[in-house]
């Protein structure tokens, strides 16, 4: 097996070889540059392991591989103009550097060209595929809807929250590598394990991030730290806080969740100082601590070799120990 760096070394020569510029060019131009921002590659890099883990060539799955990452960057394409965000990875996002128009069509143009992508794959494997896709594309809508529903809801649970992070970031997740083991061809208990393996994980490595954008290192995020507290996001933390804080402090941290000061570096403070009061702070690490024990239980499952299991361990831990 390859090292996870060179997995997506392989990938990436993959993605420019496959996605170039044609006319229409205000079609493809904006395909190519959000494609071209960078990221961490997860997903594809997730589909190569796994069909490798399960004894095939990985090469076979770089056509459903590269289909995951189209269809990821697609929806930050749309979800940039719902947020009318103005940067994605530090550069200006698509809408900005074209017109919302523009981003709406490409995007569009993205979306079906995954799904052209594994018209690559013959009788079975096709329709599985096709199928996990669709479910999971359906999904990650709805998680996105759940999450526009959240701004304007005053009565979201944890179990709502956790809900919506899973349909939003942890289906699709689950999907690269249960789409590695269909293009592997092995058997049903192994596409589902693997599937809530990946689930598992994605739900911890959301709540990582939720946690990094309050308490992360500024140097190394790579985002704003405080972003979700800016924008009045109900995350873990958030509504963790308001189920263990005080009358007083409950509604002290509903009122700042209320407001939108022109400097925030207070707001985020004083929110900051309540998530570590109330213990939420602590809770959130232990969830992500138990969403990664509950993958690992699951990897456990799987019938192959410790020897295969070991680099999605070491992802796993890679994950969760990120700063960034």
């Amino acid at each position: 097996m390859l090292a996870i760096t060179e997995y997506r070394e392989v990938f990436l020569k993959y993605l420019e070889e496959k996605i170039t510029i044609k006319e229409p060019a205000n079609l493809y131009e904006p395909m190519v540059y959000i494609l071209g921002l960078g990221g961490k590659r997860l997903r594809p890099v997730l589909v190569l392991m796994a069909t490798e883990i399960f004894e095939k060539d990985y090469k076979e799955a770089l056509d459903a591989s590269l289909a995951i990452e189209i269809f990821h960057n697609f929806s930050l394409v749309h979800d940039d103009i719902m947020d009318d965000a103005p940067l994605r990875r530090g550069k200006e996002t698509v809408h900005e550097k074209w017109d919302i128009n523009t981003g709406i069509l490409s995007g569009d143009a993205m979306l079906i060209n995954a799904y052209q992508l594994f018209e690559n794959y013959e009788g079975n494997t096709f329709k599985e595929l096709a199928q996990l896709f669709t479910k999971t594309a359906m999904e990650v809508c709805e998680g996105q809807q759940y999450d526009i529903d959240f701004e304007t809801r005053d009565d979201v649970s944890i179990e709502d929250y956790l809900k919506m992070i899973e349909y939003k970031t942890a289906v699709l997740v689950g999907a690269s590598l249960q789409m590695g083991a269909i293009v592997a061809g092995v058997d049903e208990d192994c596409k589902k394990a693997i599937y809530q393996f990946g689930r598992l994980l994605g739900i911890a490595f959301q709540l990582q991030d939720d946690y990094l954008d309050a308490f992360g290192d500024p140097k190394t995020f790579g985002k704003q730290v405080g972003g979700d507290i800016i924008e009045n996001k109900k995350t873990f933390l958030y509504l963790k806080s308001l189920e263990a804080s005080n009358e007083d402090e409950a509604k002290q941290l509903e009122y700042l969740y209320s407001i939108d000061p022109e400097d925030n570096s207070g707001k985020i403070e004083t929110v900051k100082s309540i998530f570590q009061k109330s213990g939420a702070a602590k809770s959130t690490k232990e969830e992500i601590q138990k969403y990664t024990k509950m993958a690992f239980e699951v990897l456990d499952s799987i019938s192959i070799s410790e020897e295969k299991k070991k680099p999605l361990r070491d992802f796993g831990n890679m994950l969760m120990n990120r700063t960034v």
